[in-house]
């Protein structure tokens, strides 16, 4: 690229220039990827494991947990490095990498969680059809669907971006936001932002309206449900998708869409934080609190685990002085 020459690294923002608020920083971003990783991981393992588990939706919660684990590696391990060692470089091709990682893993997201709101649709609006509308084939072809189409959209974008001719090498963010980029470009970015514009505004209407459409559905098939226990077993498998759904479009848009008044580098830096780190911390809590199915599978996993420990335990060899 043209402007390799020019830029040959980048440099990002750090969260401090204090060394007692750095360390505190890094151990703070350790303990809450430490617990994104146990929890997302934790949600794969009890989905594999378990057989009663191995049905549509939880196909799609264990491959958006797999997601989850990807998209907040791809900037908090960085951020933590910058702290620990106060060195805010980060290569050319480290920064493309990180455009094109965070735009396929967000992509994806968002096109799964679209995919899971329609099959909670099929589940509890076309009972008798779900496993011939739904079957496996159908399944891996939208989960598959999901990636290629995010990862199209995030080549487009990454190369649409680095072929800009960069003034300065600091970058006004924690990692390589695109917006950010735009900033420090000498070269007039107005196709980057229709760009933008018109693939965001095209994937989020679709996203959105097939969303509303599957939960209006939905809400209209519940209240006909005269059971009480009916409508609970329905909403607790419906409001942890529409919890997680709302929490990553919510962080996203501010982080995008907000006024020039919250333009400030304190709210640039805290809104960041709230699309990249807290969801993937988040929908596993979300998934997990509301779910009976998650918790039985892994209250087995954990048991099964603990005695296979015991006798390994106690058929180990003890030797005496």
């Amino acid at each position: 690229m043209e402007n390799q020459s020019t830029v040959n690294e980048f440099i990002l923002l750090a969260f401090s220039e204090i060394r007692e608020q750095q360390i505190l920083h890094f151990l703070v971003f350790l303990t809450i990827y430490l617990v994104a990783l146990m929890g997302n991981i934790l949600v794969i393992l009890t989905i594999a494991h378990d057989h009663n588990l191995h049905t549509p939706m939880y196909f799609f919660l264990a491959n958006l947990s797999l997601i989850d684990v990807c998209y907040i590696s791809v900037t908090v391990p960085k951020s933590m490095t910058i702290s620990l060692t106060n060195n805010r470089r980060i290569s050319f091709s480290g920064c493309v990498s990180q455009v094109f990682l965070i735009m396929t893993f967000a992509g994806t997201e968002l096109s799964l969680l679209t995919v899971m709101a329609y099959d909670r649709y099929v589940a509890i609006c076309l009972p008798l059809q779900y496993m011939k509308i739904m079957n496996w084939n159908a399944c891996f072809q939208m989960a598959a669907a999901s990636w290629i189409i995010s990862i199209v959209h995030a080549i487009v974008e990454t190369i649409s971006t680095f072929r800009l001719h960069f003034c300065t090498s600091h970058v006004q963010q924690f990692f390589c936001e695109i917006p950010k980029l735009w900033k420090i470009s000498c070269t007039d970015t107005m196709f980057n932002l229709w760009l933008v514009v018109a693939v965001v505004l095209t994937a989020d209407v679709c996203c959105l309206s097939i969303i509303v459409k599957s939960y209006g559905f939905i809400f209209s098939t519940v209240y006909k449900i005269k059971s009480s226990q009916g409508r609970r077993k329905v909403f607790s498998t419906c409001i942890p998708h529409l919890t997680v759904f709302s929490l990553f479009l919510s962080t996203s848009v501010f982080s995008y869409i907000r006024p020039q008044a919250f333009s400030s580098t304190s709210l640039g830096l805290f809104s960041a934080v709230l699309y990249t780190v807290l969801p993937p911390i988040m929908n596993p809590i979300i998934y997990s609190l509301r779910n009976n199915d998650i918790h039985q599978a892994a209250w087995k996993m954990s048991n099964k685990w603990f005695q296979f420990h015991r006798v390994i335990s106690n058929t180990s060899p003890k030797f005496s002085e």
